[in-house]
């Protein structure tokens, strides 16, 4: 993992923060959370916004969806399934609100936002079943919802962006949901990396070495790089990767998770899968949310748009 952040980055990066996730923080941040309501659905005139509950496969907990669509468009337009970001144990399907209509108004598509399950309340398969439970019923749904059910996309941001590469592998295996592409943004995608310890944290933000072994841990319930762990979970465990979907993956030299994210995208393209990998040379963890009008982060950005406008407008409907 590369040193140095982006000039474009400084001097603003330098001061953002290096301390670990624990439990305490975390009790503390979901306090101020919690001060922030679920946000009214928002009524515009060119973006339609309905609150959906996917019904569980085991007849639990149903799982909300917040789907915005473009008003006005009466055939049916490809999904972006998304997933948010916050170390398995934070945020909600509402923290992405303004990037999801922006995306609806650039691209003309759906997106469903799923308010999946948190650890370490709700440990792994939890947040993994109600992100597969939401692509069925976004597929099974999509007559109704005004979706094209064969043009639907997988993406998400860090722990959301491994959520999603898991999704994709159990889409995949089940054979039942086509997925046309997944959107890997900085993923977290491998337990085994709070292992390694020659992995230099130094130039990290916001998600260091010390928060990576507490989420993981909170998500797995057991030791993370322990025998056993699914791949569903840490889909780098995956070891056939061969027939998945075609990939846009992108993360920064300074985000802890370069080195796993380059890793999976090499595997991808070695098992025959088309794969896109963005790497910002001296980008932090989510500094394309931190620091939006930074010039690197509008060409990040901008890439996986491009790359998503390519997947899922430039085939022909189903």
């Amino acid at each position: 993992m590369a040193s140095a952040l982006h000039p474009d980055l400084l001097p603003a990066a330098r001061p953002l923060p290096r301390g670990s996730l624990t439990a305490r923080r975390l009790r503390a941040v979901r306090w101020l959370t919690r001060l922030r309501k679920v946000p009214h659905l928002p009524r515009l005139d060119d973006v339609d916004v309905e609150d959906h509950a996917a019904p569980a496969p085991d007849g639990g907990r149903p799982v909300p969806v917040r789907v915005y669509r473009p008003a006005g468009v009466d055939e049916p337009v490809p999904a972006l399934l998304w997933l948010h970001g916050g170390g398995f144990v934070l945020g909600d399907a509402y923290q992405d609100e303004k990037a999801n209509l922006a995306l609806v108004r650039d691209l003309g598509i759906a997106v469903a936002a799923v308010d999946y399950r948190l650890a370490p309340e709700e440990p792994s398969p939890a947040g993994l079943d109600d992100a597969d439970a939401a692509l069925r019923w976004l597929h099974g749904s999509a007559a109704d919802l005004g979706v094209d059910a064969g043009r639907l996309a997988v993406g998400g941001a860090s722990a959301g962006g491994g959520l999603a590469a898991g999704v994709v592998l159990r889409a995949h295996d089940a054979g039942e949901v086509p997925v046309t592409f997944q959107l890997l943004i900085y993923p977290m995608l491998d337990d085994r990396t709070v292992t390694r310890a020659d992995l230099d944290d130094g130039d990290c933000r916001m998600w260091i070495a010390a928060s990576n072994r507490f989420g993981w841990s909170a998500y797995l319930g057991v030791e993370p790089g322990s025998d056993g762990i699914s791949a569903y979970a840490a889909p780098a465990r995956r070891e056939d990767l061969t027939d998945l979907p075609p990939a846009w993956i992108g993360v920064g030299t300074c985000d802890l998770f370069h080195d796993e994210d380059v890793a999976y995208a090499d595997r991808l393209t070695d098992a025959g899968v088309a794969v896109e990998l963005h790497v910002t040379p001296g980008g932090y963890h989510a500094f394309d949310l931190l620091q939006a009008k930074a010039g690197v982060s509008r060409a990040f950005r901008a890439s996986w748009v491009a790359a998503l406008r390519a997947a899922l407008l430039d085939l022909p409907p189903a």
